[in-house]
């Protein structure tokens, strides 16, 4: 430095020492400073005050040379000393130039900065809070140093300011959150302790309501709390805590809904081999069941972004038991703000139409969308669902019904979804239906088939709630159309037709009467059902039967039976509609489910159960021994015995004699108790005992052979099963009839002739195949 430059009004003695290498001669030149400054303070001098401090500034703290800049720091730390309480009108020429030190290259510089700004604040206080901003700024930078020195002067000062933040109730909060919220993006260690114990202090001050802001802030607190130091993770939960515990308090002043998106965000686990991700995620969620708590319908917009992040939670095992848990209240919390109401949005708003997901979007809020997504790009969350409300520029919160449908539908495709979160997937259906069936019924074709999918599904619990969505959407009079089909198919050989007589409003003579109940759906569903049963054999094995009995208790039994008969008598695959009715026929025999339909057969009373009776005789054909057994349950013993007569010119096979041997251990169940009670009226039941005589001549002598004729051989009075004359026969049994009503008479030599063109066919099939495993029995032993 040119030491004969004029630099009054300081002395080249002092100039010279601030310029020295030795530190104990600068000290000497800045009390000299000090002196002087003091002087031109009373004198009230500030002309000459303002020299000094830019002589100090651009002559020697921003001098090329290094011990100049340490002079032109002292220089400066003593002017604000020596101005007192009157520094706050030289701040910005003070704070200035020691900021720019804080870029120096040599360490020891950037601490002699450090000092020197402690001491300028130290005197000026809360005077230079105007300035906060730019000491945030340059405090922030040090936090992060490499030099331990430089980094402990710099936490003096951090704790000075704060005290000062602390004590102050002028705080610019408004001017500091911009700078807050790009600083806190940082993912630098010690930069992040620095920032996090800011919010902390600054939510702890009670004029300062940071909360305000909480939005724009809370996206950088989830990826601090992802930070790797145990300490910096122990804080930023501390601050997360503090701030729920202000929401919990006063819920009314909360921008829930800017905020929803930022936690959906962190709800969903990007990499899941990070142990951090685990608490972003639990805390994320656990703030998420809160607001859906407190906010109520005002989360609605966003239920389907919710949705995304709670359902995978849900099939978490017991590593992740609280985040299940939070997942899991969140879940129900969600389901229970949707209500009626919402079934009927469109009509108050005069809409017409469902619109589309894109034109619902808002077309405002682009700085926070902006400050997301660039969150996400920072800790790789580009795969990460994100969702904005489908009617954020509506007055009033409406649910973004599409959406949640698009999720549910999304997850249910899924293959890796985990069991209870397809048990879930399939409450929120059933539950959507119940409440908005209306809105629903306009996404029915579309998960209708996934729904029919799911029944294949390896757990018993899900295919429960399966079966129950699909019977609300089976039942439900919002389903009601004039379309009655199935769905799609290009084989033709298993396009299952429903009979004229089957479609509701029709008023065929052999329609149930509770048919008109159903729905159009119903019989698509009765359709598909079938041919999921043809084209996947291992399902009928395995859960055919479960599944029946659970629709026969979700909806009427007799609309089961009735419409699945109806479908099977235009099967063409004779095959699998002989192991259909066999299973139907098991079904109707044997499940505790059926009582009520048994019994409505069993007596053949009304003309509804004559009818239900001849439509499930004419699919029962395909199996001759499922037919026999159907007459044995509605007493048509006459009928029966000339079905057996009719046995002689079949093909007998093992299968066939497995089915007899199958009816006549459930001859001797609880089920056919009233038939084995008639065998003691023999004068008047002498079908009955021909019938049993006939399958026991059927039998090979096997143990089903013993069993059936030890029974015939308790029969009292063998001599009166001699065979009666018909007209005796009608006379001995016209007090029973007279029971019945006079419209039950059936024609049965019609229903025989329909037997015998049923087993024509399948006799022709058989031959067609020539099918090796066909063993006929040709000698009994």
């Amino acid at each position: 430095m040119n030491t004969e430059k004029d630099f009054s009004p300081l002395t080249p003695n002092v100039v010279r020492a601030l310029n020295d290498k030795l530190y104990e001669k600068r000290k000497v030149a800045a009390l000299e400073i000090e002196k002087l400054v003091r002087e031109f303070v009373a004198q009230n001098n500030s002309t000459q005050i303002r020299h000094v401090i830019q002589i100090l500034a651009s002559e020697f703290a921003l001098s090329q040379h290094p011990h100049s800049r340490k002079g032109g720091l002292i220089g400066l730390a003593a002017c604000s000393i020596a101005l007192g309480k009157d520094s706050g009108l030289y701040l910005k020429e003070l704070i200035e130039p020691v900021l720019t030190c804080f870029n120096d290259s040599d360490s020891r510089l950037r601490y002699y900065a450090c000092e020197a700004l402690y001491n300028i604040v130290k005197v000026a206080r809360g005077a230079v809070l105007p300035h906060f901003n730019l000491l945030f700024d340059g405090l922030s930078k040090l936090a992060a140093d490499p030099d331990p020195n430089v980094k402990s002067g710099s936490e003096l000062l951090d704790r000075l300011l704060k005290d000062i933040v602390t004590e102050s109730n002028k705080f610019d909060l408004v001017a500091f959150v911009p700078l807050l919220r790009e600083r806190i993006y940082s993912n630098n260690q010690y930069a992040r302790q620095f920032i996090i114990s800011w919010i902390h202090v600054l939510e702890s001050v009670p004029d300062i309501n940071l909360l305000d802001y909480l939005p724009e802030i809370l996206d950088g607190l989830f990826q601090i709390l992802g930070d790797n130091s145990k300490e910096i993770r122990r804080t930023c939960e501390v601050v997360l805590g503090e701030f729920l515990k202000e929401i919990k308090k006063t819920p009314s002043s909360v921008k829930f809904a800017e905020m929803a998106n930022i936690l959906v965000i962190h709800c969903q686990v990007a990499d899941e081999t990070k142990l951090t991700n685990d608490l972003i995620q639990l805390t994320a969620m656990t703030w998420m069941r809160e607001f859906i708590q407190l906010a109520g319908r005002v989360v609605l917009p966003y239920s389907s972004g919710i949705l995304t992040a709670v359902l995978p939670c849900l099939s978490y095992d017991d590593r992740k038991k609280n985040t299940k848990e939070a997942a899991s209240a969140c879940n129900h919390s969600l389901m229970k703000l949707v209500t009626p109401e919402d079934d009927e949005e469109e009509e108050k708003n005069g809409s017409t139409g469902s619109p589309s997901r894109e034109e619902d979007q808002p077309k405002t809020e682009t700085d926070s969308n902006d400050m997301l997504n660039a969150s996400q790009e920072s800790v790789g969350f580009s795969n990460i669902s994100f969702f904005t409300p489908a009617s954020a520029d509506r007055p009033q919160v409406t649910l973004d019904l599409d959406g949640i449908v698009q999720v549910l539908d999304r997850h249910l495709h899924d293959s890796c979804t985990g069991m209870m979160t397809r048990i879930a997937v399939l409450k929120w259906l059933y539950h959507l239906y119940i409440k908005t069936p209306r809105k629903m019924f306009r996404h029915t074709d579309s998960l209708f088939p996934m729904l029919l999918k799911t029944l294949s599904d390896e757990s018993d619990e899900v295919i429960l709630k399966d079966l129950e969505v699909l019977a609300e959407i089976a039942s439900s009079p919002a389903g009601q159309t004039d379309q009655v089909g199935s769905c799609d198919s290009t084989d033709h050989r298993l396009q299952l037709k429903v009979p004229e007589g089957a479609k509701p409003g029709s008023k065929a003579v052999d329609s149930s009467p509770s048919t008109p109940s159903m729905n159009s759906y119903f019989y698509k569903f009765m359709i598909n059902l079938l041919k999921r049963f043809s084209l996947e054999r291992k399902l009928l094995e395995n859960r055919g039967a479960f599944i029946i009995r659970q629709l026969c208790l979700l909806l009427h039994a007799e609309n089961i039976f009735h419409s699945m008969a109806d479908i099977l008598l235009k099967e063409e695959d004779l095959k699998f509609a002989s192991t259909m009715v066999q299973t139907l026929n098991t079904i109707l025999l044997t499940s505790a489910e059926l009582f009520q339909l048994r019994n409505q057969l069993k007596d053949l009373r009304t003309q509804e159960s004559c009818a239900l009776f001849c439509c499930l005789y004419r699919s029962w054909c395909h199996n001759p021994v499922a037919t026999v057994s159907l007459c044995f349950l509605t007493q048509n013993y006459k009928h029966a015995y000339d079905l057996i007569q009719k046995f002689g010119d079949l093909e007998v096979t093992v299968d066939f004699l497995m089915e007899v041997d199958k009816l006549v251990q459930l001859i001797e169940s609880p089920i056919f108790t009233y038939l084995r009670l008639q065998l003691l009226d023999v004068e008047n039941n002498p079908y009955l005992i021909k019938a049993l005589y006939g399958l026991l001549m059927l039998l090979p002598q096997s143990q089903a052979f013993q069993l059936l004729s030890q029974r015939l051989r308790c029969v009292p009075n063998p001599e009166l099963m001699r065979t009666v004359t018909e007209s005796k026969y009608m006379d001995s049994k016209q007090q029973a009839v007279s029971k019945r009503a006079s419209h039950t008479h059936m024609d049965y030599n019609e229903l025989l002739q329909h037997f015998d063109r049923v087993q024509s066919k399948h006799l022709e099939v058989r031959h067609q195949r020539s099918g090796p495993n066909m063993f006929v029995l040709s000698v009994f032993f």
